[in-house]
């Protein structure tokens, strides 16, 4: 891959790409982006520079992975990423739903009988309850982090999945809006 450098300056990042695409990669990145600049500023790069990249290329967008990340990306025709929120956020009992992002920690939650999220598949989420899932990050029972990272790794599997299909049947514009009207802090879960 040839990585697309130059922070938040266009006249870098043109030079970057102008000079990378000349070489002819397999596939090409946008990097040096989510690293304290804040998302307007990584917004603004995303949209600005990947619909520039080569649409017959694969279109990475490096280290970069909210959801709502994503979606922005994939609007601007980003095709992959890579981010350690799955599984740093899952250590810290931070599940992500189709609500929003939900933590375990709080008490509310400790006779909880429910899943964490009712709409998703995955084993956490079809044998445990909230309750239990409290209980074991709060015992810093390694199975915490575990059960956690299943089920953060199922939402981002999903997520995806939902974006492909969305992208598949020309909705994805509709996709992204809805998801993110639904998506929102789980304070009503």
């Amino acid at each position: 891959f040839g990585i697309i450098q130059g922070s938040t300056f266009s006249e870098l990042r043109r030079r970057s790409l102008d000079e990378t695409v000349a070489i002819g990669f397999d596939g090409y990145a946008l990097g040096g982006l989510s690293v304290g600049e804040g998302p307007a500023a990584m917004y603004e790069v995303v949209n600005e520079f990947g619909p520039q990249l080569p649409p017959e290329r694969p279109r990475y967008l490096m280290g970069v992975g909210t959801p709502e990340n994503l979606l922005v990306a994939v609007a601007a025709g980003m095709d992959m990423f890579d981010c350690v929120m799955p599984t740093r956020n899952a250590r810290n009992g931070m599940y992500f739903t189709h609500r929003g992002p939900l933590s375990i920690k709080q008490a509310r939650f400790r006779d909880d009988a429910g899943p964490i999220d009712e709409a998703c598949d995955c084993y956490a989420c079809r044998n445990f309850s909230r309750a239990y899932l409290r209980h074991l990050f709060v015992s810093k029972e390694i199975l915490s982090s575990v059960l956690a990272t299943i089920h953060n790794l199922r939402f981002y599997n999903r997520l995806m999945e939902n974006i492909r299909g969305a992208l598949e049947k020309g909705v994805f514009k509709q996709y992204k809006q809805g998801f993110l009207d639904a998506y929102q802090r789980c304070e009503d879960l």
